[in-house]
């Protein structure tokens, strides 16, 4: 089979098929086989390994993953790259692939009828408009993950990975940082890709810890706590809290946890760490 990498193969493709890219899917194939290469070592994907992809695409990097995996699971939104997908990957026996919106998919559902519910690894090139629900949903729904490696905007990227008084630093960071590790593995032009998107790449590998790194009494209560604090970046907890609704939490009540954390009562969301958000919501 043609390797979709090199980006003459991946052009006779589209033109085979007279592929027009949909804007609405943010769709940006991937044409470089040194970053393919990259991905496919980051995520350390072996034989053992079911991996779920989100947005094959044209199949350039399942081909990767097919040949290294045992069992690949692609779900891809757009129905007209399945016709692509079955003649792209018809070497390979070992890949299923769904025609469905990946955030109306039971993940849990794949893993447990692909994997018998043990953990797989989830690797994307992801498109921007929809990393965070995305990433969000595989975490909240909490699906047996091992990692996940996925291509996104850099300052995603960047995002994920940094901590308190930063101006990236926000929900996205904190919500990453509870559930997994992060780690930016390479960085990617835009000429990377077909057609070029407008912003720089990075590929980010998330590995899930087997138990967050705080102990929380409510995760629900918590996260909605921290995108109280994030909602208007400018306010003071004390405000950006008090004023959110969430049921039980008013000004005075985070007035005296704040005293009890010693923390100052005009601090701003984006100062506390992770530590400490798990202490303001288990106090509150």
């Amino acid at each position: 089979m043609a390797n979709l990498g090199i980006p003459q193969n991946t052009i006779e493709i589209l033109q085979k098929y007279n592929f027009n890219f949909q804007k609405k899917f943010g769709q940006n194939f991937l044409i470089d086989t040194s970053v393919l290469d990259r991905i496919i070592a980051a995520a350390e994907i072996t034989k053992d390994d079911c991996v779920l992809e989100i947005g094959p695409g044209i199949g350039t990097m399942t081909q990767y993953l097919a040949e290294r995996a045992g069992e690949v699971v692609a779900v891809e939104i757009d129905n007209k790259l399945i016709p692509i997908l079955e003649d792209t990957l018809s070497a390979y026996d070992n890949v299923t692939v769904i025609n469905d919106d990946i955030l109306k998919v039971d993940v849990n559902k794949i893993v447990q009828e692909k994997n018998g519910g043990r953990p797989i690894k989830v690797v994307a090139n992801l498109p921007y408009y929809i990393t965070t629900p995305i990433i969000m949903g595989l975490f909240e729904n909490h699906v047996p993950l091992k990692s996940i490696t996925i291509m996104v905007q850099k300052e995603v990227a960047d995002r994920m990975q940094v901590g308190p008084g930063t101006k990236d630093y926000g929900a996205l960071s904190l919500a990453v940082q509870y559930y997994a590790q992060p780690k930016i593995v390479a960085n990617v032009p835009p000429n990377c890709f077909i057609p070029r998107p407008n912003v720089g790449s990075a590929v980010i590998r998330l590995t899930k810890y087997e138990e967050p790194p705080v102990k929380v009494k409510d995760e629900k209560k918590m996260f909605a706590i921290i995108r109280a604090s994030f909602n208007q970046r400018r306010k003071t907890l004390v405000n950006g809290l008090g004023n959110a609704g969430i049921y039980g939490i008013t000004k005075e009540r985070v007035t005296e946890v704040l005293e009890e954390m010693q923390l100052s009562p005009t601090i701003r969301g984006e100062a506390l760490s992770l530590e400490q958000f798990a202490k303001l919501s288990n106090l509150l």
